[in-house]
């Protein structure tokens, strides 16, 4: 096998192997967003808008819910869900030490109290036993992320809630279509939420966010709280009157269009792109030096971001050299046309926002605190969206071929993995951090 790419070999992906783009844009789609243009109507604020209303009805019907509230991001519906749930200053909310920072901020906005809990090592979700170990007297809600489109432990997480008398909220941003004990994630908690981020499985044509609930009045509320805290009548004139305190988290018309027409064949691409990665994931399973991420009988994985770990064992090193390996595979890979990149470089309680002093916050945050969460940061990397689209196959087979040929230069790989000059990730992120500041 010629040798690797990144000592001067030829790449294993084609330079004119590009990552299909995703969404697929169709059509249909198209139609979609000259239907809302025709209309006229582009807000919730439009007397007689159809667009946003129609995605609200599927998608509540989509996730087994009553009721949906589409609204301008994934970030704001996790403000939203919170506030609607009457969480406010000085309350606690227990998020994941792992996640997107949207998890972590959306309690600010509501000035409330992020505290975190550790992950779990093989499912990268919330564990259980952290999120039952930080609760307090002042805990009033769980954010329960389904990270990369694995659903969480919601038997534990909702019985621990259930045990402390707290709130849960479903960060489902990464899921859209996951099932647990055959249930559509985004049904379990009193309010949940979905990110439309052009990035996702259901994406649309920018931003934009879902909210779902089988309470009335937490729907009621959230979309109240949607519009400045108006009641805004279907048809008719709007009064202006705001009875609650609410934002301005209005979702476009063109979006919610784009994205009922994503939706409409949602469930085949679903099915093609899980056959597409079990394959993938099937041919990198038979590497003993690559840990594939599974998903166990209870719950479906819907794909979002591949995650895999090092295991420096079969290089013939020691588990201190995780780092280091996973260092020189990313750049090996990333040498032969494979995406390998991180996703988060550092624990969120390690961010920098939350090493400053925050409104209402009299914690002092620390990413040691939580070592799962290090670990998997140290030890992984992830694929993001080349296998999205229906056809990527093909491009998968290549990725495959390419870790193939790094376990064939397995010597190589460990010799550069023994002698690296090693900085982890956070510590990366850190000075990335300081040359940023400084401008």
């Amino acid at each position: 096998m010629d040798k690797l790419a990144m000592l001067g070999g030829t790449r294993t992906v084609p330079r004119d192997r590009r990552i299909p783009k995703w969404p697929v844009v169709t059509p249909d789609d198209e139609e979609a967003v000259r239907r809302v243009l025709a209309s006229g109507r582009f807000t919730t604020a439009s007397s007689g808008e159809k667009e946003i209303a129609g995605l609200e009805r599927e998608w509540a019907r989509e996730t087994g819910t009553r009721h949906c509230v589409a609204v301008s991001n994934g970030t704001t519906a996790l403000s939203l869900a919170l506030a609607a749930a009457g969480i406010g200053p000085g309350d606690e909310v227990i998020v994941p030490a792992l996640s997107f920072i949207a998890s972590a901020i959306a309690p600010l906005h509501v000035f409330a109290v992020p505290v975190f809990a550790d992950i779990d090592p093989v499912t990268f979700n919330v564990d259980p036993a952290a999120v039952e170990a930080a609760v307090t007297p002042r805990t009033k809600a769980i954010i329960v992320v389904h990270l990369h489109g694995l659903p969480a432990d919601l038997t534990e997480l909702m019985a621990v809630a259930e045990r402390h008398g707290l709130t849960v909220i479903e960060d489902a941003a990464q899921a859209h279509g996951a099932r647990y004990h055959d249930r559509p994630a985004g049904s379990f908690g009193a309010i949940n939420t979905f990110s439309l981020n052009v990035s996702k499985n259901l994406a649309t044509c920018g931003e934009g966010g879902l909210v779902t609930t089988d309470d009335a009045d937490l729907y009621r509320r959230a979309t109240m709280m949607r519009q400045f805290g108006e009641v805004i009548p279907r048809r008719g004139s709007r009064s202006y009157v705001s009875h609650l305190l609410g934002w301005n988290h209005k979702p476009a018309a063109i979006q919610c269009a784009f994205t009922r027409s994503q939706l409409a064949r949602f469930g085949r691409e679903s099915e093609l792109r899980d056959q597409n990665v079990r394959h993938f994931l099937g041919r990198l399973a038979e590497l003993p030096w690559l840990h594939v991420p599974t998903a166990p009988d209870d719950r479906t994985h819907v794909w979002h971001i591949l995650r895999f770990r090092v295991d420096p064992e079969p290089f013939g090193l020691g588990p201190e050299f995780a780092g280091p390996l996973r260092s020189v595979v990313m750049r090996a890979l990333r040498a032969e046309g494979v995406p390998a990149t991180h996703y988060q470089l550092m624990p969120l309680p390690a961010q920098r926002l939350f090493q400053s002093p925050l409104p209402g916050v009299d914690r002092k945050y620390r990413g040691e605190d939580h070592p799962n969460t290090l670990r998997v940061i140290d030890g992984s990397f992830t694929i993001q969206k080349a296998h999205l689209h229906p056809d990527a196959r093909p491009l998968l087979d290549l990725y495959a071929d390419a870790a193939a040929k790094l376990w064939a230069h397995r010597d190589v790989i460990a010799a550069e993995a023994k002698s690296l000059d090693y900085t982890p990730p956070w510590r990366e992120a850190e000075e990335i951090a300081d040359a940023e500041w400084d401008g």
